[in-house]
């Protein structure tokens, strides 16, 4: 049997490090066993799932020295590798799932959903709602299919008992069916949920091993149950333990970087910070801090995974970077250096801001350095405003930050608009609002549009300059962030 492993990202925001770290396990899985590793797109939500995330994922994956057999860039036996791009096959499963009673046609309203899940609540019971709460008289249901009510396909699942499920890490878990929803198969748009889809396509694509993060353990009962139904073989199944920040928390953006651009932008190498994901839970034989991809899939034992959740530390991080730069000769670090901060195509659209404003070439870096440098260093004096006090920049810095995480667009004229419109909801003179944001991306005033700097630095070291300028004025408490944040709702909703 060859070992095949996959991935499976869904294109709807930044490329993270949790789906960086799950590839490396899964590919060095793979290829220590003589397998191959596969990349797929899990695009069934197509109100969020972009283009430009997608090529995003692959190019950063790349970046890092990863590569797949196949996927929708390089094709494949086993294809299409996105899931839009299958979407008739999965309605076939799903309807053969109702003609066999393992499932079941569902014309429910969100409303009465809602009202369902309150009266199981009020009762002292799980919320988890079950066929026998969710099927209607067959009556309602002629007349709702007779006036054309959208409906979604549901799966059927027990009402108690224990499901066990293997895990390779884990051994034997125990899981309470009681808990379990009779989970959505097919939307009423027609798309698959996630669940039915990444049946279907493991199977398809004779995946043998499902190596995933430990959130999705909740979910293995309902993919154990498909499987069955199916009278299909059940993949391996590997659940990882989550990224977390220093602070123990599941690894988020608003505490730590978790955009892999944002590591390349800050100058970081792509062999470090792969070298520090394979770090995260597993060791050597020897022990060794650095080592490289190719010596991680020699060495490569998936039972040397701790199961304490590994902590993302970017200091750590950043040693590790730095002895891998150290051990670079003058002759490559010099190269690499070049390759990172003189990319042509990323500073070619700052010459149009830089070149009217200078008179020799020295003038260029006071003028636009920042674009070649990582978090700004600042001090809460840069920050002082005549017609500003410290809490309204605390405020506008918090109020951008939380703006700019929602942002999708990220080009100069939707950053302006979105920006000043909050200025505006929010009683400040646009000029007023953009100093600090200046400050905290330029380190300075005295420099292009801020906006413009933003368009070219990207979406995460934007984001992260924005949320460093915030701690080095004294961050938010929590009791303004609460109060803050409902108001931040409030105006998204208006």
């Amino acid at each position: 049997m060859t070992i095949r492993t996959r991935i499976a990202p869904s294109p709807t925001g930044d490329p993270h490090v949790g789906t960086a770290y799950i590839a490396l396990f899964n590919l060095a899985f793979a290829r220590q066993h003589g397998g191959e590793f596969i990349l797929r797109i899990e695009d069934t939500d197509q109100q969020r799932s972009t283009p430009e995330s997608e090529q995003m994922i692959l190019d950063s994956l790349r970046w890092l020295g990863l590569s797949w057999s196949e996927g929708p860039d390089v094709g494949g036996p086993h294809g299409p590798y996105r899931q839009s791009e299958r979407k008739g096959m999965y309605r076939e499963y799903a309807e053969r799932l109702v003609e066999a009673g393992h499932a079941f046609i569902c014309y429910r309203t969100a409303a009465e959903l809602d009202q369902l899940r309150e009266e199981r609540k009020e009762a002292g019971l799980h919320t988890a709602l079950k066929a026998s709460d969710l099927e209607l008289p067959a009556d309602e249901v002629a007349k709702r299919q007779a006036a054309g009510a959208p409906y979604v396909i549901r799966m059927r699942v027990p009402e108690q008992g224990i499901c066990v499920i293997e895990d390779m890490l884990r051994g034997p878990i125990e899981l309470d069916w009681a808990q379990v929803d009779c989970q959505i198969l097919l939307k009423s748009d027609g798309m698959p949920t996630y669940h039915l889809a990444n049946v279907v396509d493991d199977h398809l694509m004779q995946i043998t091993h499902v190596i995933r993060g430990e959130e999705w353990l909740p979910s293995a009962p309902k993919h154990k149950l498909l499987y069955e139904y199916f009278g299909w073989q059940m993949p391996t199944l590997c659940h990882m333990p989550l990224l977390r920040n220093p602070d123990k928390t599941k690894l988020s953006k608003r505490k730590n970087p978790t955009s892999i651009n944002f590591y390349k932008r800050m100058g970081y190498l792509p062999e470090a910070l792969l070298n520090y994901l394979g770090r995260m839970g597993w060791s050597m034989p020897d022990e060794r801090e650095k080592f490289s991809l190719a010596e991680m899939i020699e060495h490569f034992d998936i039972q040397r995974v701790s199961l304490g959740g590994p902590i993302f530390d970017l200091e750590k991080l950043s040693w590790l970077n730095g002895v891998w730069l150290r051990e670079l000769s003058p002759e490559d670090f010099a190269a690499r250096y070049l390759q990172w901060g003189l990319n042509a195509a990323y500073l070619t659209p700052a010459i149009e801001h830089v070149q009217p404003r200078v008179s020799t070439f020295s003038d260029v870096v006071p003028l636009a350095g920042h674009l070649l440098s990582g978090l700004i260093e600042v001090q809460p004096e840069a920050f002082v405003h005549k017609k500003l006090s410290q809490d309204d920049v605390r405020r506008i810095l918090q109020f951008a930050a939380w703006q700019l995480d929602t942002q999708r667009y990220w080009d100069k004229d939707s950053l302006f608009n979105c920006l000043s419109g909050l200025a505006k909801a929010l009683g400040f003179k646009v000029g007023e609002f953009f100093f600090p944001l200046f400050i905290a991306i330029a380190g300075t005033s005295s420099t292009f549009s801020v906006v413009d700097a933003m368009a070219i630095l990207g979406a995460d070291l934007s984001r992260a300059r924005v949320r460093h300028a915030l701690n080095v004025m004294g961050g938010t408490s929590k009791k303004e962030a609460k109060a803050w944040e409902k108001e931040f709702k409030a105006l998204q909703e208006s």
